[in-house]
């Protein structure tokens, strides 16, 4: 009979081997799956089941509606008038730059809900006006990658759909509410910082407020920001389910990009559904080789293992919360985002259900956690896209992010132990029954 701790041991350090062999996440995952269940004599034709239901969900389809909805939104001509929004609204003040990029991530990543996209859409402006306007390149660069996590929380978010798959019983519209509040305290704490930084390194002011410039540059940006209304009162009233106002954002996506702001060609049409695709099947096989693993991991009960693992070092709540945060933040360090969500999730949150952690908090932290492992090297994506936008080496600029990050964690424990940041809004617009 197989040995259930040899099996244990199978399937993760074939996993790890893989992975610090730099094989595709996918490949690690599936490959860690069959050598598993092969050693547990299970039919191999269960793989393939596991793997097909894995993407069988009707929620599912989401995903690729929000993906594709943030590739038309971030080409077609919104970005400008989203910076022209927030230049109208903090662009007065001491760094006012600075302050526009915080406020136009919120707007931006409120639509794309990609944190890369944020990046390079808006990056690629903002970046180069902060430098010629006498801010440090490595400040314009880090506070434009610390800024763009924002599109992680503040929905739609797909990554919070694919949250709400793996954990079972999470609405993706609480999720939706829950990230706001958490993403704006983001955006507020690195407008601090910013101010601050303005102060020490004198960076200019922009021009003096005016209300006429704030109403006109809000009606140019309108039509843009009513994506965000769209998804979130479709989905809190009721009238839609995520994936109904998915579909509905790209609907939209397609009527403002190419009637409205006209910033939209037939080629950019095709290149971003190509972009999307790209993007697309590599989340579709991450989600159906991880679900065949997830299966695994409770057929050989690892996340009580975890648990127990974790319980017996203290019964203390808040040492092992952090512990937990400790072990995201090194996951998201070393590995992409929804891979770390597909595997991670079914471990951690019976661990801080445990603890009596609500999972709708939990996921708002868990993604918190990875977004930051975006700008961290060694495998930061967003923080590699940053280096080749503003020609910096990425160990200058992790280097020159140390501050950045402090702020950061600040406001991971203050959401780690404020549960209300994150629950007030959903516990009010969707109670549960």
């Amino acid at each position: 009979m197989p040995d259930t701790s040899i099996a244990i041991l199978i399937l993760m350090s074939t996993f790890l081997i893989l992975m610090v062999l730099r094989i595709p996440i996918a490949f690690s995952v599936g490959l860690a799956t069959l050598a598993t269940m092969m050693y547990l004599g299970l039919p191999l034709r269960q793989c393939a089941q596991l793997m097909v239901k894995g993407i069988n969900s009707y929620s599912l389809m989401a995903v690729p509606f929000f993906i594709v909805s943030g590739e038309l939104m971030g080409a077609g001509g919104i970005s400008d008038k989203l910076i022209g929004l927030a230049d109208a609204l903090v662009g007065w003040m001491r760094g006012g730059l600075a302050m526009v990029n915080c406020l136009d991530s919120a707007f931006f990543g409120g639509i794309s809900g990609s944190a890369a996209a944020d990046t390079a859409s808006l990056g690629s402006i903002l970046i180069p006006m902060m430098v010629k306007q006498g801010y440090e390149p490595e400040f314009s660069t880090n506070i434009t990658l610390a800024t763009s996590i924002q599109g992680l929380l503040i929905p739609p978010s797909h990554n919070m759909v694919i949250y709400a798959m793996v954990a079972g019983s999470v609405s993706v519209g609480r999720l939706f509410l829950a990230g706001i509040v958490p993403g704006i305290t983001l955006g507020i704490s690195l407008m601090i910082y910013s101010y601050f930084m303005a102060i020490k390194h004198n960076y200019p002011k922009g021009s003096p407020f005016s209300i006429k410039n704030a109403c006109r540059a809000f009606v140019n940006s309108f039509w843009g920001l009513c994506t965000i209304l769209i998804v979130m009162v479709g989905v809190v009233t009721g009238l839609f389910t995520a994936t109904e106002a998915a579909a509905v954002s790209v609907v939209w996506a397609i009527f403002v990009s190419f009637a409205i702001y006209k910033g939209m060609t037939l080629k950019g049409f095709w290149e971003c559904l190509g972009n999307a695709t790209k993007t697309l099947s590599m989340v579709l096989i991450l989600v159906s080789v991880s679900s065949a693993f997830g299966w695994l991991l409770t057929y050989l009960r690892v996340p009580q293992i975890f648990a127990t693992a974790f319980l017996s070092i203290t019964d203390n709540r808040v040492i092992l919360l952090i512990l937990i945060n400790a072990l995201l933040l090194f996951l998201g360090c070393i590995m992409d985002m929804s891979p770390i969500i597909l595997v991670a999730t079914p471990i951690l949150l019976p661990i801080v259900q445990s603890l009596g952690m609500d999972p709708v908090q939990f996921g708002i932290i868990m993604i918190f956690n990875l977004g930051v492992g975006l700008i961290t090297p060694p495998v930061g994506t967003v923080l590699f896209i940053g280096s080749a936008i503003s020609h910096i080496k990425v160990e200058r600029l992790a280097v020159k992010l140390i501050p950045i990050y402090g702020v950061m964690i600040l406001v991971l424990m203050i959401l780690t132990f404020v549960p209300a940041l994150s629950l007030t809004l959903p516990n009010l617009l969707m109670p549960m029954n």
